[in-house]
């Protein structure tokens, strides 16, 4: 009896020991998820970021790592990742490995804590638009509320916030007076008066042994080749030069025969547009219906007249695609910048093509349609001029006359014409014939 308790100890022991190392690295393993914010703050990068959320959170991550180097963006964009970071209940930190600027801080001030490299910079975050102009008053109120929330959700001061996007706050103890937007150095940041960083640190291991995740399990997200187009796609640069190439496109098919490589660019051009806004969210399947309706009321201005089917059809491509670009204003600058060159294209082709165009002939008339070039719209009787006839109704000032048999509608010279008066035919300009009244004595002559 004694034997087989003794037995059963060891058996206990032997299995603890080699227990404990399964049991002590399955209470180690902390999921840590590392995401990248290296390029252009856009529509694609939003949904990117809420792709690496969902992962991390279905994996039971406490943790998301945002390393951070980004001259900024859509501030659309921006404002979506913020409400993203806000909505969840994992730990966000910042790393600001080089750059949070514009859009970039935004993102940052959301973070529960932010970390800086010693060369880091955040801040200068004033709106401009697509033309590099400051933006509408609207906008820039807009902006400034968004930074100061941002702020305010994870309890920092919002002068900063407000400077970084008001240039008109003094803070010539940074380095920006009247004029200038605040952008704060690492150092500054860190600052206690400040409070924008909780430190400073110069290289990501050594971020992890900050905030005490060395041994945490380490997942790295990658852009998925799908997001990879949508990101380009959806980049503020990109999006005017696809609406270009679609508009100079489809100038350019109208004066080619048959349907060809410009053609082709055009379409793939707008696919690509809304493969990439239908990918990040932006666009619904109600522009791509108002955008086929758009099509088809284009094609069917080609069978027909008046205009009217063509001009809303123009109309519905163009509203379709503003709707799609997620900030109506940023899309209606890249719609007028692709119309410039698409019109721009237009007047290069007819200038040194003139007559050689082929569709175009189709739905312009291209050549002058005046008598010297042999065009009438009625018989022009000029063998009437000088001939003499007699009213057979008053001309008021227009009227019937009788001459050689034959009656004529004409219109007088401007006066009034009683009936049984002779006249004689003074022009002839196609259907238009114009007499005046004469006196038979002294200019009645037989022909």
């Amino acid at each position: 009896m004694h034997k087989m308790i003794g037995k059963f100890i060891l058996f206990i022991l032997f299995l603890s020991i080699f227990s404990v190392p399964f049991l002590q690295t399955s209470a180690a393993v902390e999921k840590v998820y590392h995401v990248k914010i290296d390029d252009a703050v856009e529509k694609g990068l939003y949904a990117y970021l809420k792709r690496s959320f969902k992962e991390a959170e279905d994996a039971g991550a406490k943790t998301i790592i945002l390393e951070i180097d980004t001259l900024g963006g859509h501030t659309d964009a921006a404002g979506q990742i913020g409400q993203l970071m806000n909505n969840t209940e994992m730990e966000i930190i910042a790393y600001i490995n080089y750059r949070a600027i514009s859009a970039g801080a935004l993102i940052a001030l959301y973070s529960d804590k932010i970390y800086m490299s010693p060369n880091g910079l955040i801040g200068s975050s004033g709106v401009v638009d697509s033309a590099g102009n400051a933006a509408s008053e609207k906008a820039q109120s807009m902006w400034k509320a968004e930074m100061i929330n941002a702020a305010e959700s994870k309890k920092r001061k919002t002068e900063y916030a407000l400077a970084m996007a008001d240039a008109d706050i003094d803070m010539s103890m940074y380095r920006a007076g009247k004029g200038e937007f605040l952008t704060l150095t690492a150092k500054e940041a860190a600052d206690p008066e400040v409070g924008y960083s909780e430190g400073t640190v110069t290289s990501f291991n050594e971020l992890l042994n900050v905030t005490g995740l060395s041994d945490a399990e380490i997942i790295s997200t990658k852009v998925s080749f799908a997001e990879g187009i949508v990101r380009f796609i959806t980049h503020p640069f990109v999006v005017p030069i696809l609406l270009s190439i679609a508009g100079l496109g489809l100038v350019v098919e109208l004066y080619s025969p048959g349907f060809g490589v410009p053609g082709t660019m055009a379409i793939t051009s707008l696919l690509l547009f809304f493969f990439g806004h239908l990918i990040a969210g932006l666009a619904g399947y109600e522009t791509l219906i108002l955008f086929g309706i758009g099509v088809i009321l284009i094609i069917l201005e080609l069978f027909l007249p008046g205009g009217i089917a063509g001009t809303l059809g123009a109309v519905a491509i163009v509203a379709s695609i503003i709707m799609a670009g997620g900030n109506p204003m940023s899309m209606a600058y890249a719609v007028l910048i692709a119309i410039a060159v698409a019109v721009t294209g237009m007047v290069i082709i007819m200038k040194f093509f003139g007559k050689r165009l082929h569709l175009l002939n189709k739905m312009v008339l291209m050549d002058s349609t005046d008598t010297e070039s042999g065009y009438v719209s009625n018989v022009n009787r000029t063998e009437l001029l000088g001939k003499k006839g007699t009213t057979i109704t008053p001309l008021r000032p227009a009227g019937t006359v009788e001459l050689d048999g034959e009656r004529i509608d004409v219109v007088s010279q401007g006066s009034y014409i009683d009936k049984g008066k002779h006249v004689i035919i003074v022009k002839v300009e196609g259907s238009r014939i114009v007499v005046r009244e004469f006196e038979e004595k002294g200019e009645m002559k037989n022909d």
